[in-house]
C-alpha cells in the first residue's frame, strides 16, 4: 500500500503544484490512503462507486488534485454563461448541450477521439439513492471511442481509495458488467450503506 501514487507519463496531468501540495497534504489528514496501481493510459473512461453521499464527491476531488490527475467531466453548457464559468474551467468541466441531436453519448464519444490525452469521469449509479440499476453510458462511451475503463472504488471502512484497473469493453454489456461488479464487491465500503446500488450489494 503507498499513501499516494506517482502517475505514469501518459495519464493527462493537472499541472498545478500549489494546489497539489495543498490537497495532498488535506488529503492524508483526513486519514484517507491509495492503494493500487494506475494504468499508464492517455485515454479512459475513469467510474468511481459507491456513490451515496456528497462526500464522495470531496474526497474524489481531493485525490484527483492531490495526485494532479486531469479529470474531465461533463456539465450542460448553460452553466458555463454564469459566474460559475471560472471554477468549471479551473475544475476541467466540458460542457455539453443535452438537448443537442447527437446525445450526450455522441458528444463525449467526439471528445475522446478528438483529444490526445484526456480521462472522463463519471459515476455509474447517477444518484445516491438505491439505484436499481446502473446507467449505461459510461459504458457505451468507452466502447464508442474504443478506450479503456479505469475502475476506482470508495472503502470507507478502510479510508482507501482503490484503482481496480482497466478494462476493456468487449460490447457484451451484461457480462462485462458482471465482471466490473464482482472486482468491487470486495474493495467498497460505501458511507451510507442504506442508500447502496442493489447491484453493487452482495447477494
Amino acid at each position: 500500500m503507498s499513501t499516494l501514487p506517482l502517475l505514469p507519463d501518459r495519464v493527462p496531468k493537472r499541472h498545478g503544484k500549489f494546489s497539489q501540495k495543498f490537497f495532498k497534504q488535506l488529503y492524508l489528514a483526513q486519514g484517507w490512503q491509495f492503494q493500487g496501481e494506475f494504468p499508464n493510459l492517455a485515454k479512459a473512461v475513469a467510474i468511481v462507486m459507491p456513490h451515496t453521499s456528497n462526500l464522495d464527491g470531496w474526497y474524489g476531488f481531493n485525490f484527483v488534485v492531490a495526485i494532479d490527475l486531469k479529470i474531465h467531466m461533463f456539465a450542460k453548457a448553460s452553466l458555463f454563461n454564469t459566474p460559475l464559468k471560472p471554477l468549471l474551467n479551473w475544475l476541467d468541466v466540458i460542457p455539453v448541450k443535452r438537448n443537442a441531436s447527437q446525445g450526450l453519448t455522441q458528444q463525449a464519444i467526439h471528445e475522446l477521439r478528438s483529444r490526445e490525452q484526456i480521462w472522463l469521469g463519471m459515476t455509474p449509479e447517477g444518484t445516491r439513492h438505491n439505484a436499481t440499476e446502473f446507467r449505461s453510458g459510461f459504458y457505451r462511451i468507452a466502447l464508442g471511442a474504443e478506450v479503456p475503463i479505469v475502475m476506482f472504488a470508495l472503502d470507507y471502512a478502510q479510508k482507501i481509495i482503490h484503482c481496480l484497473g482497466a478494462f476493456e469493453a468487449t460490447g457484451d454489456y451484461d457480462a462485462d458488467l458482471k465482471h466490473i461488479l464482482a472486482l468491487y464487491r470486495d474493495k467498497i465500503s460505501s458511507k451510507h450503506p442504506e442508500r447502496l446500488a442493489q447491484p453493487l450489494q452482495k447477494k
